[in-house]
């Protein structure tokens, strides 16, 4: 099994390195925190003292580098790769993919590269916030544009699989517009509910239940990593909140004309129905070749049409996809 080299040990970072020990892989990570060094440490992992000996070992060793640091950490880190690991087996762990492609591009062209971003997380940072099992049943998007190559993409996704995710492939820019929809929209629309609702004083507060505090759940993650995440997919972002702004203010003129808001509701409900597969239609399965000269195109169509890569043997990749469920019209949303 390939050797992993893990810059980066927060709670991602941190998650990835116990993941890849707990899957046999020899790994070591490290770190400019202080804190998560002598966390891991103690908890008996192998952390560097610096950045280029974790990446010198990592050329010794050829072993896959992950970058698990803030975007704008990328660029200074990915000079170091070039200095230290020019042609290393590369992948990270950002969330947002088209400037990390970029940043390669310019600082770092010679390295086996492909990207990556698992769905998981908490609302706490830092080592003490992972585990060896943050990864386990979740998506993990393993990116392909025009420079990526077949083992580069093999090599990020059987990172991927062995920390107990499934594989999603995408182009890194139609992952930026996804994420920006589904992952940093709903962090700036956590922190804008968060403070209406605290505009509501002591009365607000006594009365918030499940679901305020499930919308405002993921804004308790630190600002800073908040900013790093949704600053640096601004053009995805803004389109995604002119469509939410657009919402907002149909709703609002419904409300304030009719007085229904039977429109915006429902289409939520349904459009929701078909976040969830239903668990107990079969998936459909689908293998795909990897010494065929189209596999990356198909398994990006494959990833962007809503399947998962489950395995990777023998040469085939193998997606599955759930069938949506059918939302019932006659179902109305719950109230607390």
């Amino acid at each position: 099994m390939r050797a992993v080299c893990v810059i980066g040990l927060g709670l991602i970072g941190g998650s990835v390195l116990r993941a890849a020990v707990r899957s046999g892989r020899p790994a070591w990570g490290t770190t400019t925190s202080a804190a998560d060094a002598a966390a891991a440490r103690a908890a008996g992992y192998e952390v560097l003292s610096s950045t280029e000996q974790a990446l010198e070992r990592a050329e010794e060793r050829d072993a896959l580098v992950v970058l698990a640091i803030p975007l704008p950490a990328v660029g200074t880190v990915l000079r170091q790769v070039n200095r230290h690991a020019p042609t290393a087996w590369l992948t990270d762990v950002v969330s947002v993919q088209q400037p990390v492609h970029d940043s390669v591009r310019e600082s770092a062209p010679a390295a086996r590269y492909a990207g990556g971003h698992p769905m998981a997380g908490t609302d706490r940072s830092g080592w003490e916030a992972g585990s060896a099992e943050l990864f386990d049943g979740a998506l993990w998007a393993v990116t392909i544009d025009d420079n990526t190559g077949l083992d580069s993409w093999r090599e990020a996704a059987l990172l991927a699989l062995d920390c107990g995710a499934r594989v999603v492939p995408a182009s890194p820019a139609e992952h930026d517009a996804a994420v920006a929809r589904v992952s940093h929209l709903p962090h700036l629309l956590a922190a804008v509910l968060a403070s209406v609702g605290g505009d509501g004083g002591a009365l607000a507060e006594s009365l918030a239940a499940g679901s305020f505090r499930d919308g405002t759940r993921v804004i308790a993650t630190d600002p800073d990593l908040v900013r790093a995440m949704t600053e640096g997919n601004r053009a995805a972002l803004l389109d995604a909140l002119d469509d939410t702004l657009g919402r907002l203010g149909a709703a609002r003129g419904a409300l304030a004309s009719t007085g229904s808001l039977n429109a915006t509701l429902r289409s939520g409900h349904q459009a929701r129905a078909g976040f969830y597969p239903a668990e107990r239609a079969e998936p459909v399965r689908t293998s795909v070749r990897l010494d065929a000269g189209h596999a990356l195109r198909r398994l990006r169509e494959l990833g962007e049409g809503g399947a998962h890569v489950v395995s990777l043997a023998e040469g085939t990749a193998v997606a599955e996809q759930r069938p949506a469920p059918v939302a019932n019209d006659a179902e109305t949303p719950s109230e607390e």
